[in-house]
């Protein structure tokens, strides 16, 4: 690979898991250089990384190992992707927010390197609209993450919040750095997809949220990525939220194209996400304005077995199938 990764540890129990994606990179071919927090440091001792990189491991801002270079400025310019793995609800607030009170998080402000966040955490703290409000932001910025599995946690929980593999993070950075130099379709468009149910509140005290299980749109948005595509992902909130969050991406972006796959209740009085000014595909929504492209089913699109595109019918029970010839066909429309 022959690359240089910087990797910024922030304090979790996932932190031993670091250690071993360490040791993948390395053996990968990567120059490999650590940064902790102070956390980290709780729970694995710096000379791990240290030994497992064959390099200095960086903490300490004022820590100065080369008078002739500003630490955290040197490391910025010198990585070609940075990861933060695992990334704390901490980490990620301070990301968001643009925090710089400890040499990772001010070694992120200063690099343009690509930047993936591989979150780990409970998984009630993984929902919680805090932790996921600072994600939306870091995905309209421009940060790419490697989604956390879900499984048995350290804390009991059996839910999303694990840390990928470090096997499989090592094979998603040699597929990066092994793509080819041609153009994806998507490069530098930016995709916005609402995934699983949306929820409109009842009465004060009840919501009313359709049946989902959002595989198709997972689907949609893994694919979109696959494209080359900056990915926003929406998934099982509030309607009136995704609603302003929309907005805001239509503000940042007038090019977004919305994949509308989430369920959302078909009550009288939902509020109707606009789709003008945008190419938009929506899948039996009602919506405000036209989309480009209105798929039909006879029921929700996750829960049928064939869909309608333009007369032609299609298979949905392949989730991702379904997401690639849908993508083809989006990709031909753009190109005419």
């Amino acid at each position: 690979m022959n690359k240089n990764i910087l990797l910024c540890v922030s304090g979790g129990i996932a932190v031993y898991k670091a250690v071993a994606l360490v040791s993948k990179l390395s053996q990968a071919g990567a120059n490999v250089k650590v940064m902790m927090t102070a956390s980290a440091r709780q729970f694995v001792n710096p000379l791990s990384f240290q030994v497992m990189s064959k390099n200095d491991v960086y903490f300490d801002t004022f820590d100065e190992k080369d008078s002739s270079v500003i630490a955290h400025i040197d490391l910025a310019d010198w990585a070609d992707l940075i990861l933060v793995a695992p990334a704390t609800a901490n980490m990620i607030g301070k990301m968001a927010n643009g925090i710089a009170d400890d040499m990772v998080s001010t070694t992120l402000l200063a690099t343009t390197a690509p930047v993936w966040i591989a979150p780990a955490m409970n998984v009630h703290m993984y929902d919680h609209p805090a932790v996921k409000r600072n994600l939306e932001r870091l995905a309209a910025d421009g940060y790419q993450f490697i989604e956390p599995s879900e499984g048995f946690l350290a804390c009991g929980y059996v839910g999303k919040g694990r840390l990928e593999e470090p096997e499989k993070i090592t094979a998603i950075v040699l597929d990066f750095f092994a793509a080819p130099a041609t153009i994806k379709p998507l490069t530098n468009k930016t995709v916005v997809v609402t995934v699983g149910a949306l929820h409109v509140p009842l009465d004060e005290k009840h919501v009313i949220s359709p049946q989902a299980n959002g595989l198709i749109g997972q689907a949609l948005a893994n694919e979109a990525r696959e494209l080359g595509a900056h990915v926003i992902q929406i998934e099982n909130g509030s309607l009136n939220d995704v609603m302003q969050q929309l907005e805001a991406s239509k503000n940042q972006n007038p090019e977004i194209i919305l994949i509308h796959a989430a369920n959302v209740p078909t009550m009288e009085k939902t509020p109707l996400i606009s789709v003008e000014g945008i190419k938009a595909v929506t899948f039996g929504q009602e919506v405000l304005g036209e989309p480009m492209l209105n798929i039909r089913s006879d029921r929700w699109i996750e829960f049928s077995e064939e869909a309608q595109l333009n007369g032609r019918i299609i298979a949905t029970t392949n989730p991702q199938q379904f997401a690639r010839t849908l993508w083809t066909h989006i990709l031909k429309g753009e190109e005419q």
